[in-house]
């Protein structure tokens, strides 16, 4: 049953990822919805050039400053595009510590509570699902009376570099604002 559960959580099905800390809901692949995302505070790393030209170096960074500052890791991850930007989102725990070792190029923030419209996707980790999918949320937005874009959209990954791309779980984000009387 040990060996069942290994190779599962290595294939990266959903309720594998149950093992880490979730920020907030994943939105349902093939979806579209407005999220409230809760106040939190992260890890951030940048490069100068665009994300997919990283080959996974943003998250390595990351992944190592968690690993050598004892931190569990938290899903989702996320990242902008250009200048490529990822965050990793701090467990509750490890956000109220004050020992952490930050490394060169690592910086700590706090981020306010905020609305996104998400769309969840299913499937590899490509500039053209995040370009595609980006384009269906951006119209799915313009349907919303309720709500207009405010901000650069961003990736949300749920899964890690090594889950098979059949298996990953993604969402794009972008940032919305209510409009007309008091949401």
């Amino acid at each position: 049953m040990k060996k069942l559960f290994v190779l599962l959580a290595g294939l990266g099905l959903p309720w594998a990822a149950s093992a880490y800390e979730a920020v907030y809901p994943m939105t349902a692949a093939g979806f579209c919805e407005i999220k409230k995302l809760p106040a939190a505070s992260v890890l951030q790393t940048s490069s100068r050039g665009e994300y997919f030209q990283e080959n996974n170096g943003l998250f390595m960074r990351l992944f190592q400053t968690i690993n050598q500052n004892k931190a569990p890791m938290t899903v989702p991850v996320e990242a902008k595009m250009m200048p490529g930007t990822m965050v990793f989102y701090l467990d509750s725990a490890s956000a109220k510590r004050k020992d952490l070792q930050l490394p060169a190029g690592v910086i700590r923030q706090t981020l306010p509570p905020r609305s996104v419209a998400s769309i969840g996707i299913r499937g590899g980790y490509t500039k053209e699902s995040y370009e595609s999918n980006l384009a269906k949320l951006r119209a799915w937005v313009k349907t919303q009376p309720k709500w207009r874009a405010a901000g650069e959209p961003y990736a949300v990954y749920w899964n890690g570099p090594f889950t098979l791309a059949p298996f990953k779980r993604s969402e794009i984000h972008l940032p919305v604002v209510g409009v007309g009387p008091r949401l």
